[in-house]
C-alpha cells in the first residue's frame, strides 16, 4: 500500500499523575439513559464523544470482545467478567443486566485475549498464561484452566502485568510481554533471565507441558523495561510496543527525572519470518534510554529527541556511543512518565491505540498507511489528544485512569478506567464509525474483534474545523507531559 493511500493513527491512552486538561468538552447527542462519571466529565476533542458505559467494576484492565459482542474484562485481582451491551448505536450503548463472572481467579491482573475463532480464552497472572475453552453463546468458560506459558515470576516481582496479544497475521502466535522486577533491574542485562522482554509462542502446538518463558518462544526484543502495550499493525504485520521507562533518572550527577528519559514506541519486526535488524534486539534497558528534553541533559552533544543515551556517569564501557551503536532506538519517543498501558491498530492499519500515565488521556498518533508512523523519530509533537481529564491537578484521586482498550464491530472504542471502575465508549459525534477516517478528519478507524469490516454506519467525515488542529493538540500534549512526577 502506498504511503499516501491512507492516514494511519495510533490511539494512545495516557495515564498520568498531574497536569492540565486539554480542550473543552464537546456536546454529546442525547441518550435515553445516561451514566454519570464517578468524577468530573472528561474533556473531549470537538467532533468526538466519551460516555460511561458501565460502572461499579473492580479495577478493570485489559478487555476484548467475543464473537457475540460481549465485552470480556479483566478485573485485577478478581478474574474475568462478561459485560453484555445494549443494542443502541453510537455513544448511547450501555451495559445491561448483571456483570457475570467468566473466570474467578484472583491471580489474573491484566492480560486477556481470544483465539482467532473465539473459542479459546487466554489470560495472564504474574507467573503464567492460562487458557480456557470458551463458549461465546453462553458467555462462559467451558473447561478448567490449563497453563500455556509459565516461569514468568511471582506477584512480588515488581511489574507483574503480562500483556497478551494474539496475532491475526500468523495463526496461533501469542505474544507475551514481561516487565522488570524493579526501577533499575540488573537482571535485565542477562538475556537468559527473560526479564524485560517480549516473546511470541505458538499456542496451536501446546502439549501437556507448557512453554517456559525463559527458555522457549521467539524473542522479539529485550532490554525493554516494561512494555505493557503491544500491537500488530494489520497491513504489514509489524509488531509495535510502548514502553514505560524509569523514574529518578540521574546523568553525570544531575537528577533530570522530571522530563527524562522519554517513554518509547518501539518496532520489533514481524512474525512471518521476514528478517529485520530490530527483531530480537536489545532496546537498551537498564543502561540506555531515549532522550526527551535534551536541554536538561548534561553533556548532551550529539543527543536529540529519541537518541539513545547513557544513564549515570559515562565511562569506557557504558557511554552514549555504546548506547547509539549497540542498541535499537525507539521509533517514536513521548514525554517522561507517561507509562503507556495499551496499544491497538484499526482494521486497515490506519490507527492504533496506546495507554500511558502522564496525562490520563486518550490520544492519536498518525501512521502513513504503509506500516510506519508519519512523524520522524526525533519528533516531540507526534500525538493528538482526544479524551482527557479536565483538571489533572485533581489526579490521581479524582480522575479516570485509562488502562485498557478494545474496538467493537461498529467501530467504537471502549476504554477501561481501573481507578474508577468504569468503562467508557469513545465515538464520533456525526454517527460515523471511528474505524473510518475521512480525508479531512485527520483521525483513524478501529477494527472489529474478528477482523471483519465494521457493521455500523460509515457517516460523513468530520470537518477540519471540528477536529483537526495538529499544532494545538501537540502543544497541549507536550505541556501536560512536562510537569513533575509525584
Amino acid at each position: 500500500m502506498a504511503a499516501a493511500a491512507s492516514l494511519n493513527l495510533i490511539i494512545a491512552i495516557i495515564i498520568c499523575c498531574i497536569g492540565r486538561g486539554t480542550r473543552a468538552q464537546s456536546a454529546a447527542a442525547p441518550c435515553a439513559s445516561t451514566l454519570a462519571p464517578k468524577n468530573a466529565a472528561p474533556s473531549v476533542a470537538p467532533g468526538w464523544s466519551a460516555q460511561v458505559v458501565a460502572s461499579g467494576l473492580q479495577k478493570p484492565r485489559g478487555m476484548v470482545f467475543d464473537t457475540r459482542g460481549h465485552l470480556l474484562v479483566v478485573q485485577q485481582g478478581v478474574g474475568i467478567a462478561r459485560v453484555r451491551l445494549s443494542a443502541e448505536k453510537g455513544a448511547c450503548v450501555r451495559a445491561e443486566g448483571e456483570v457475570a463472572d467468566v473466570v474467578a481467579d484472583e491471580r489474573l491482573n491484566h492480560g486477556v485475549e481470544l483465539a482467532a475463532d473465539g473459542r479459546t480464552l487466554y489470560a495472564s497472572s504474574a507467573g503464567a498464561v492460562y487458557a480456557w475453552d470458551y463458549d461465546a453463546d453462553e458467555g462462559r468458560n467451558s473447561s478448567g484452566p490449563r497453563e500455556v506459558v509459565n516461569g514468568m515470576g511471582d506477584p512480588e516481582d515488581g511489574h507483574v502485568t503480562r500483556t497478551l496479544l494474539m496475532s491475526r497475521r500468523v495463526e496461533g502466535m501469542l505474544l507475551v510481554s514481561r516487565g522488570s522486577m524493579a526501577n533499575l533491574d540488573p537482571a535485565a542485562q542477562d538475556i537468559s533471565t527473560g526479564v524485560s522482554t517480549i516473546k511470541a509462542f505458538n499456542v496451536s502446538n501446546v502439549t501437556d507441558s507448557p512453554y517456559r518463558y525463559t527458555e522457549d518462544g521467539v524473542l522479539l526484543g529485550w532490554g525493554l523495561r516494561n512494555s505493557v502495550g503491544i500491537a500488530e499493525e494489520p497491513v504489514t504485520g509489524g509488531i509495535y510496543s510502548v514502553e514505560n521507562s524509569v523514574d529518578n533518572f540521574e546523568r553525570e550527577g544531575v537528577n533530570i527525572h522530571q522530563n527524562n528519559p522519554g517513554e518509547e514506541m518501539n518496532f520489533h519486526g514481524y512474525l512471518n519470518g521476514t528478517e529485520t535488524a530490530e527483531q530480537g534486539g536489545n532496546y537498551g534497558y537498564p543502561s540506555c534510554y531515549a532522550a526527551w528534553d535534551v536541554g536538561e541533559i548534561p553533556q548532551s552533544e550529539n543527543v536529540q529527541v529519541g537518541t539513545q543515551f547513557a544513564i549515570g556517569d559515562q565511562n569506557a564501557t557504558v557511554n552514549d556511543t555504546f548506547c547509539r551503536d549497540g542498541h535499537v532506538a525507539p521509533r517514536l519517543t513521548f514525554a517522561a512518565h507517561m507509562a503507556p498501558l495499551d496499544m491497538k491498530f484499526n482494521g486497515n492499519g490506519t490507527a492504533a491505540n496506546r495507554d500511558s500515565p502522564i496525562g490520563y488521556k486518550l490520544s492519536v498518533i498518525p501512521f502513513d498507511g504503509a506500516g510506519s508512523p508519519t512523524a520522524a523519530s526525533t519528533s516531540n509533537t507526534a500525538a493528538l489528544d482526544i479524551v482527557s481529564n479536565a483538571d489533572l491537578s485533581r489526579c490521581p484521586d479524582s480522575c479516570f485512569r485509562p488502562a485498557g482498550l478494545a474496538w467493537d464491530g461498529q467501530g467504537r472504542l471502549f476504554m477501561s478506567s481501573d481507578t474508577t471502575g468504569e468503562i467508557y465508549v469513545v465515538v464520533r459525534e456525526d454517527g460515523g464509525s471511528a474505524n473510518e477516517a475521512g480525508p479531512s478528519s485527520g483521525l483513524p478507524s478501529p477494527p472489529s474483534s474478528t477482523g471483519a469490516a465494521p457493521s455500523g454506519p460509515s457517516g460523513a467525515a468530520v470537518g477540519k474545523g471540528e477536529v483537526v488542529d495538529v499544532a494545538r493538540f501537540a502543544a497541549v500534549w507536550a505541556g501536560i507531559m512536562a510537569l513533575p512526577l509525584l
